[in-house]
């Protein structure tokens, strides 16, 4: 890694952190698949598994749901003497 400036003071005294944000969204079919499988798909297995539907209303009931984890890993850079910090 190259020796990077401030550019608020000029001062090379700089220190660099490993940041890691980890962020959970709901996890959701795309389109494509309920217009190829989701519209038969579900009202069969409504139909046909009504125990595994009953357990499975009672899970959307209560909310449920699948994530989907996010990890997102950026290096900061933080100027010892005037406390500045950017990313790199």
């Amino acid at each position: 890694m190259k020796k990077s400036v401030c550019s608020k003071c000029g001062s090379t005294n700089i220190n660099y952190q490993a940041i890691t944000n980890t962020i959970q969204k709901n996890k959701y079919h795309s389109l494509t698949w309920w217009l190829c499988i989701g519209w038969w798909w579900i009202p069969a297995k409504w139909f046909f598994f009504t125990g595994i539907a009953l357990f499975m209303f009672v899970l959307k009931l209560l909310g449920v749901r699948k994530k989907k984890n996010i990890i997102i890993d950026r290096t900061k850079a933080v100027c010892q003497n005037c406390g500045n910090s950017w990313n790199v």
